[in-house]
């Protein structure tokens, strides 16, 4: 994997954390949360997505490359 994918990935995930954590702190999940126990869908994919990518990134970055 080449270094800018890894750093791609990183500041992709990075950007998903955000908007899931803005996601998971909005008006419309806290009503989901009050009836039903749980986050929203979207919020769920947009943490996980971001956990996912972030770590790709990482592992990326850490494993020295070939050359």
């Amino acid at each position: 994997m080449t270094r800018a994918i890894s750093v791609a990935l990183l500041v992709g995930g990075i950007v998903l954390l955000y908007f899931g954590g803005t996601s998971f702190h909005s008006l419309s999940n806290d009503v989901a949360r009050f009836f039903t126990g749980s986050p929203t869908n979207k919020t769920i994919w947009l943490i996980a997505g971001g956990i996912v990518a972030s770590l790709a990134g990482l592992i990326g970055l850490a494993i020295p490359s070939k050359r």
